[in-house]
């Protein structure tokens, strides 16, 4: 779930607005292959480079499955893809409108996705997209961009998937370092994150494994009984939107202990073990059992079932959670300046048996792609568009705050004494909140609201940009590494042992990475899919009035009334397949961590 980013991220979600977007198509005025405008900043200065190599405005209809905003872009970097490439973006989102493929099938069925369109390849989609010809054949175009090229063999990798030899699209989280690296930078994409401040104020309480959280769920929210406005705090705050074939909040935990899910499937990451979700031992059912039981102690926000993730993300901010199974979440709502300084804050707290999952980075890209919509009436320009995506420029741009990368050079960083530093802007935009005004020339508005809503990352943020010789991520850079100096650091820090999460959780030998391979589950058949769908819904449906039970007499009937009833739809059939696409990824994982060494 980067993620899915994470984010993730990272992840990201919000009312219907147009399903069609409006505005002119206009010509391509484009024939040369390379990036439109110069760079953001000279943009942002005034420039007309958009203008003046794409004399007709056009709006781009953007189908996108990890967005969670949906209507036309705006802000500062709405701004700078106008003054680049003379067009906005209008996000169509199936987060937004009402989640799983209903909006993907219509759109499908009417035979027009989108002008650009960001879908995952996986279970055979993307043979499927290209079979009803919804895709550019986008060969020669991007063949002709200098920034795309770059990653020609994951493009390869991804577009093998497809049969015969046209080039689709291009994959997302493409990096240059070894697959058995983790990927994430100082944080993982999970973890068990605690208002640090109290679990401080109760006395560090040992936390041997998942089950201990409650106690020291009940201790800390005792000693913060209420929120920054006064609001009663709760542990454990959960969402329903991105529920998939399982509860997605049930299966975050999960990733504690080194498992991720393929279907109805966790797999560690190690390829040690494999368990269906339903079964009685599982680690999805223990998580189930956890988050009754902090229910049963008052420790779960009872607005659970009916907010999505902006409305948690209010709480997080407001103080009113003290957990977060991301880093992401918990720290980018909460660790602001004024908190660190004050002590308080969340950081990941020691579970002795976690063993914690980790992606590792993907030579070859991830399952997720972006490609150019058969219908485009522009296609060179988005094609120029997806290659300053793949550009520095565009990785700066486009995956700030999200996955924490630099974003505009002059806005929020700049370089100082040879070295990337945040500007005094950057450091309010992103350690802040989000809701730094943004200066005219840029665009204006607040900073978290001109951000990217397209929450695709083309290159992994770890990265080296050839820029400046660092990271993307700014978390990484020297000059940020350096502040992390507040008293909620340097309390961490002393009690751990350790400057960042990445290097306590190595030196306890608690990572286990996924090595980043080029596997994406096949297509499934049309039977298998129709299974599957009756059967997730019976699992989330029952594993939300699981965690919800007055009892836990309610508590077990409920849970082997799930168990029941899918094993009546063929949860077994699905189950089969998916326990083969496990193994066969963890076979492809193997394999890239040996070509790694």
């Amino acid at each position: 779930m980067k993620k899915k980013l994470v984010s993730v991220l990272l992840c990201v979600i919000l009312v219907t607005s147009m399903l069609y977007g409006c505005g002119n198509k206009g010509d391509n005025a484009a024939k040369d292959g390379t990036a439109a405008g110069s760079t953001a900043r000279t943009a942002a200065d005034g420039s007309a480079a958009g203008t003046a190599k794409y004399h007709e405005f056009i709006t781009v209809d953007v189908f996108d499955n990890l967005a969670n905003y949906q209507g036309i872009m705006s802000g500062w970097y709405a701004k700078i893809v106008k003054e680049n490439f003379n067009m906005e973006l209008n996000i169509i989102a199936p987060n937004v409108a009402g989640g799983g493929d209903t909006l993907f099938q219509t759109r499908s069925a009417a035979g027009e996705l989108g002008d650009l369109i960001i879908i995952g390849a996986e279970n055979g989609r993307m043979q499927d997209v290209v079979t009803a010809g919804l895709l550019y054949d986008a060969t020669k175009l991007f063949a002709e961009r200098k920034n795309i090229t770059k990653y020609q063999a994951a493009i390869d990798s991804l577009n093998k998937m497809v049969e015969g030899d046209a080039i689709y699209g291009v994959p997302s989280l493409v990096s240059e370092q070894p697959a058995t690296n983790p990927s994430e930078g100082l944080d993982l994409t999970f973890g068990p994150y605690l208002r640090w401040d109290a679990y401080k104020s109760i006395g560090y309480p040992q936390i041997k494994t998942l089950e201990d959280l409650i106690q020291v769920f009940k201790d800390m929210q005792k000693a913060v009984p209420a929120s920054k406005t006064g609001k009663k705090t709760y542990a454990v705050s959960l969402f329903k939107d991105w529920d998939g074939n399982m509860m997605c909040m049930a299966k975050q935990p999960t990733c504690f202990y080194g498992y991720d899910e393929l279907g109805f499937v966790l797999a560690k990451a190690d390829g040690s073990d494999y368990q269906s979700i339903i079964d009685q031992d599982s680690m999805y059912n223990r998580v189930l059992k956890f988050y009754f039981d902090a229910n049963q102690a008052g420790l779960v926000d009872p607005e659970s079932t009916t907010q999505n993730y902006d409305t948690m993300y209010t709480k997080y901010q407001d103080g009113q959670i003290l957990y977060a199974p991301w880093p992401w979440l918990g720290q980018s709502a909460f660790n602001t300046p004024d908190n660190k300084a004050a002590g308080i804050g969340f950081m990941i707290a020691p579970i002795d048996d976690m063993k914690v999952f980790s992606y590792g980075c993907n030579p070859v890209g991830n399952k997720t792609f972006i490609a150019i919509g058969s219908k485009a009436e522009d296609p060179e320009r988005l094609a120029d568009f997806i290659d300053w995506l793949y550009s520095p420029e565009g990785v700066q741009m486009s995956a700030a705050q999200t996955s924490k990368s630099s974003g505009p050079k002059g806005l929020t960083w700049d370089m100082v004494d040879g070295k990337p530093a945040l500007t005094e802007f950057g450091w309010k935009a992103f350690f802040e909140g989000g809701n730094t005004p943004v200066p005219t020339e840029w665009g204006g508005g607040i900073w978290k609201d001109g951000v990217s809503a397209l929450n695709y990352d083309t290159v992994l943020p770890s990265d080296i940009n050839p820029l400046t010789n660092y990271p993307y991520n700014y978390t990484l850079w020297d000059s940020v590494l350096e502040k992390n100096k507040t008293p909620l650091d340097m309390d961490w820090q002393t009690k751990m042992g350790a400057s960042t999460t990445l290097e306590y959780l190595q030196k306890k030998n608690q990572i286990m990475v996924a090595p980043g391979s080029s596997y994406i589950a096949p297509a499934e058949d049309s039977e298998i899919t129709a299974l599957r769908g009756q059967c997730k819904a019976i699992i989330i449906e029952n594993s939300w009035k699981m965690v919800f039970a007055a009892n836990e007499s309610e508590f077990n009937s409920l849970q082997k009334e799930m168990q029941d009833t899918v094993k009546g739809l063929g949860y077994d059939k699905v189950l089969a397949v998916d326990m083969k696409n496990a193994k066969d990824q963890n076979t492809a994982r193997e394999a890239s961590a040996a070509a790694s060494k």
